[in-house]
């Protein structure tokens, strides 16, 4: 089971998901508020977490290996600690459990969607000529380009929910409360790069998952599957498919 990130859609893990697919049944959802599920005006972890328990009641996933990135991450954490019955291995790439600052960087690419004027539009070259008014990453824009749909012949809009997305963004930057600890194997895997797991924060994740492993990936950023993809499957596929820890960071 593998969880995207914020602004993120399944189409961002097909890639991986398909190699992974030529050994395990692989299942790419995406969250509420994102892609094709159903939007909500509540956007929050436990929520999103009892989407998950529902999806794999729907499903008849009894256990699965399950990995999250960024949004997804926190989002495994907190399905691990409230159903670790379900859960065999779980995978966190670059998130912690503790609560964030408000990132103006996440509110910039809110408020640069939101400003699209769709009624001006005809391709999402036009799209992106907007965007690139405030987001200069063509990286970045591309990414959140996966996020558009055309509602009809001639309308284009975004899949994502930005409007609750918005309001929810204290919600989704606060803390995984701690719970009864996860006994099973934990692998955090974070970029180099990325300032989104820190030496200190691994106290709080070792006493949560006392399974937990680290692993470091050289130059990368907060995008680690991204940045580095063969590493980062390579780490991933090692983990899933032994039953020995991986060598890991000093923590």
């Amino acid at each position: 089971m593998i969880l995207h990130g914020l602004f993120g859609i399944s189409d961002n893990w097909v890639t991986f998901g398909r190699r992974l697919a030529d050994h395990f049944e692989v299942f790419i959802p995406d969250m509420r508020n994102h892609g094709h599920s159903p939007h909500s005006q509540v956007f929050d972890f436990p929520s999103l977490a009892e989407d998950l328990f529902e999806f794999s009641e729907d499903h008849r996933l009894k256990q699965f290996i399950l990995l999250g990135h960024s949004l997804g991450g926190k989002t495994a954490m907190e399905f691990s600690l409230n159903y670790p019955e379900r859960v065999q291995k779980i995978i966190v790439v670059d998130i912690s459990m503790r609560k964030y600052k408000g990132n103006s960087e996440h509110q910039q690419l809110i408020n640069a969607m939101i400003s699209v004027d769709f009624s001006n539009v005809n391709s999402r070259s036009d799209i992106d000529k907007q965007l690139s008014e405030t987001i200069h990453s063509p990286r970045l824009r591309q990414f959140l380009l996966k996020n558009v749909y055309r509602r009809d012949k001639t309308t284009m809009s975004w899949l994502l929910n930005l409007k609750s997305i918005n309001e929810n963004l204290p919600a989704i930057f606060d803390h995984i409360k701690p719970g009864i600890p996860y006994p099973g194997p934990a692998l955090f895997i974070r970029g180099e790069l990325s300032d989104y797991i820190i030496e200190d924060d691994m106290t709080e994740i070792v006493k949560n998952f006392p399974g937990a492993l680290l692993k470091t990936v050289t130059g990368a950023s907060h995008w680690v599957h991204a940045d580095a993809p063969e590493e980062f499957y390579n780490i991933v596929w090692d983990f899933i498919t032994s039953d020995q820890n991986i060598d890991q960071d000093k923590v």
